[in-house]
């Protein structure tokens, strides 16, 4: 009889001993992608958001933690990074012009809240101050470059790999206050271009904590997880998508035009546990509020405000490994396949809508908060495949191309059935 009860009782260990306060130093490398949102004092109701553009960055932070209570943490950091997200645009048409919008170097600084999920595993928010500096250049002799300051916040999963390294997952969105005297080198009055940046990047990283092994750790017990199973989950994401747009004929092509927005995810999966590594296949769904979108301002007349190019929803089919990094949190890598819906909203004949496949590759944490629910965050690049706008508008075919590419990080939480 008691070993029939011991086996309906859910099993709990203790984590091993790790001390969240004191110092730490970061490294580590992400990627995202930028909207530049356009308008004109001078033509009121008239913007594009946006001009997008995309990259990879490098990253070190500087930080203090302190655990105010069991579990709840409160701390400040601060860190520098260098990219290359970036903007560019090649017209072979007019002998080979070229340029570059880039960001090449910026700061953060912050604070963040945490919440320990088990003794080795950390979920948290974080946000504050921002500044980057930006870079235009070109092969026709000129160029420009120019800072600007704003806020960020983010939210990050971080778990403990050993007495003193932590890993950790985190997503970032930037937003920069209005740059207005772009053109004032030109001549230009303040307001002529007004630019409004935003950014959505996900980093991983690497900390070093100088005093995790001094004591002081979290007692309450961490979950015993056995991850094989079926699952269904649900989560909360946002992302930028940018649009490489190709005109052969003139062979002009920029990478691009720019959107962003938020997204619901539903998914169904299953896990095989093997012991130090889970492997697995999932699918899901989303519906999405990612755009590109132009006001007009009324500037078309009809009733006309504005034309968007929207992401509305669309669908994964995944394959997973993991490894796993402590003893109730996985580090784990994906790739398959995507499809994608999209609609131009505007008005007739140009209301049309297309679907595209593509792959998406990403990865994540996820951590056990009970012996049937995870909590994680994930990123994900996703690429589609070519659309040829002859097939939607009556052009002759390769006059008009363009190549989606997206950049999203998702929030989720999910009930293994077993």
């Amino acid at each position: 009889m008691s070993a029939a009860h011991a086996a309906d009782v859910v099993q709990e260990q203790a984590a091993p001993g790790f001390n969240w306060s004191g110092v730490y130093v970061g490294f580590g490398v992400g990627a995202g992608a930028n909207v530049h949102k356009l308008s004109s004092d001078f033509v009121p109701g008239l913007s594009l958001n946006g001009i997008g553009g995309e990259g990879i960055y490098g990253q070190a932070t500087v930080g203090y933690d302190y655990m105010v209570s069991q579990r709840f943490l409160l701390g400040g950091l601060i860190d520098a990074h260098v990219g290359t997200i970036k903007t560019s645009l090649d017209v072979g048409a007019l002998g080979g012009l070229s340029a570059d919008l880039k960001e090449t170097y910026g700061f953060d600084v912050g604070v963040r809240a945490g919440y320990l999920l088990t003794p080795s595993t950390l979920g948290y928010v974080l946000g504050g101050y921002a500044w980057q500096k930006y870079k235009l250049d070109t092969n026709a002799g000129f160029g420009m470059d120019w800072d600007q300051g704003g806020y960020f916040v983010g939210a990050g999963v971080e778990t403990a790999i050993n007495s003193n390294w932590t890993l950790k997952g985190e997503y970032r969105y930037t937003r920069f206050g209005t740059k207005d005297n772009l053109l004032s080198q030109f001549g230009l009055p303040d307001g002529a271009l007004n630019l409004d940046t935003s950014r959505h990047t996900f980093e991983v990283a690497a900390s070093y904590r100088f005093n995790a092994n001094d004591g002081g750790a979290a007692s309450f017990e961490t979950p015993s997880y056995n991850w094989t199973g079926f699952y269904v989950g649900g989560g909360l994401g946002a992302g930028a998508v940018v649009h490489q747009i190709e005109v052969p004929p003139a062979d002009v092509k920029v990478n691009g035009l720019g959107g962003e927005g938020v997204f619901g995810e539903a998914s169904l999966g299953y896990d095989q546990d093997m012991g130090s590594w889970v492997i697995g296949g999932l699918v899901d769904a989303r519906l999405s509020g990612i755009k590109s979108k132009l006001e007009l301002g009324g500037l078309l007349g009809g009733g006309v405000d504005s034309i968007s190019l929207n992401t509305d929803y669309g669908f994964d089919v995944l394959g997973r490994i993991g490894m796993k990094v402590n003893e109730a949190t996985l580090a784990y890598a994906l790739a398959g396949y995507s499809w994608q819906h999209f609609k131009l909203d505007a008005p007739a004949p140009l209301d049309v809508d297309w679907g595209s496949s593509g792959f998406s590759v990403g990865a994540g944490l996820e951590t056990a908060v009970s012996d049937k629910m995870t909590v994680g965050i994930e990123y994900r690049y996703s690429q589609f495949a070519k659309e040829d706008f002859s097939d939607e508008f009556p052009i002759p075919s390769g006059l008009v191309t363009s190549t989606p590419s997206f950049h999203t990080v998702r929030i989720d939480a999910k009930y293994k059935f077993n």
